[in-house]
């Protein structure tokens, strides 16, 4: 089958969605299926080594975040396919490139498929016109979208609930991105540990994501602090890019906590599953999530998860058995009591 794929963000960038259609294309061509991803540019991109991959011109930085915007390039996009002849088309996102796979799907009579990655309504803060009126708007905008699909892919039962009652009609069908185990479980931390200043026998803490307001990462970093603050052999190691990175580095200054804390910034491959490995526990407070995606490579790499009970979240963690799921409105302090508890009762946390 020949699939096309259209989506607004893709390697190199850092993200969930970047990484799940990175995966299932990677997945789908194992399958002997032919998958055309038409994606921005993004800086540094490099396509070496991967066959079929449309990139379309597009805006960097978008408003101060690690976005790239497409711009319209209508006859580029309609020549490639006109080429490659989908069979299907899959859209990740309902505008911009979601636009161009719609307009693709019709004009070449193929289904569209369209996964409901994101709850857009938290990503409002990129927008210039941010307000409540907005974030209405990209509700109905998604909703209204996904009922011009064939069929909709949540990546989550939490979200497949939260569409239906917010009225996606079309057939909804749970397909979560799937985890290499094996990758995940043959980390080395060591390698880790040693180039950023942590002894081997040191507690860490860890934490993994776009490093982005939506993610929660004030309310995460207020409760890290006051662990830390209370826990002198206690070290936080962070994992990833984007435009809360000074913030959280600014905050851990100003307490005198920056030589416990270490930030790698963006890693893949093999760095990736070490990282997971140098962990003792992972923390998590994000609230915008359709799947835990991180959470579950945390688990493969052996690591429990501490997290706040929202959507993504709770169908991966087992409160008291791979983890803590703490209630959704639970404070910093809650949050840094549970990290404490933790440490004070190793055979709980084996």
């Amino acid at each position: 089958m020949r699939i096309g794929m259209f989506t607004n963000t893709y390697k190199p960038h850092v993200g969930g969605v970047a990484r799940s259609v990175a995966f299932f294309a990677e997945d789908l061509r194992a399958r002997e299926h032919r998958i055309m991803v038409a994606a921005p540019e993004f800086p540094d991109t490099d396509d070496a080594g991967e066959t079929d991959v449309l990139r379309v011109p597009a805006i960097q930085e978008f408003n101060g975040s690690d976005f790239s915007v497409s711009l319209p390039a209508p006859l580029l996009v309609e020549k490639q396919m006109e080429t490659f002849a989908p069979d299907i088309v899959h859209s990740h996102h309902p505008f911009l490139m979601g636009d161009t796979a719609l307009r693709v799907s019709r004009s070449r009579g193929v289904p569209l498929v369209f996964t409901h990655h994101t709850l857009y309504e938290q990503y409002t803060h990129y927008v210039p016109l941010d307000s409540r009126a907005m974030k209405r708007f990209v509700i109905n905008l998604a909703t209204e979208y996904a009922n011009h699909a064939t069929r909709v892919i949540a990546p989550s039962e939490s979200i497949a609930r939260l569409i239906r009652e917010r009225g996606v009609h079309r057939p909804v069908d749970v397909v979560p991105t799937g985890v290499d185990l094996d990758f995940f479980a043959r980390g080395r931390g060591e390698a880790v540990r040693r180039r950023h200043g942590i002894p081997v026998d040191a507690p860490v803490v860890g934490h993994l994501g776009r490093l982005a307001p939506e993610k929660n990462l004030d309310y995460l970093a207020q409760a890290m602090i006051a662990v830390l603050q209370e826990r002198p052999d206690l070290h936080f190691l962070v994992v990833g890019q984007g435009p809360s990175r000074d913030d959280i580095f600014q905050r851990f200054e100003e307490k005198g906590l920056l030589d416990r804390l270490a930030l790698t910034g963006q890693l893949s491959g093999s760095a990736l599953a070490d990282a997971y490995r140098a962990m003792d526990l992972f923390v998590f407070a994000s609230q915008s999530e359709t799947q835990g995606m991180v959470l579950a490579e945390a688990m493969a790499a052996g690591k429990p998860v501490i997290a706040l009970d929202a959507s993504g979240a709770r169908e991966v963690v087992d409160d008291n058995r791979n983890g803590r799921l703490l209630a959704a409105d639970a404070d910093e302090a809650t949050f840094a009591a549970a990290v404490a508890e933790f440490f004070d009762q190793p055979e709980r946390a084996r």
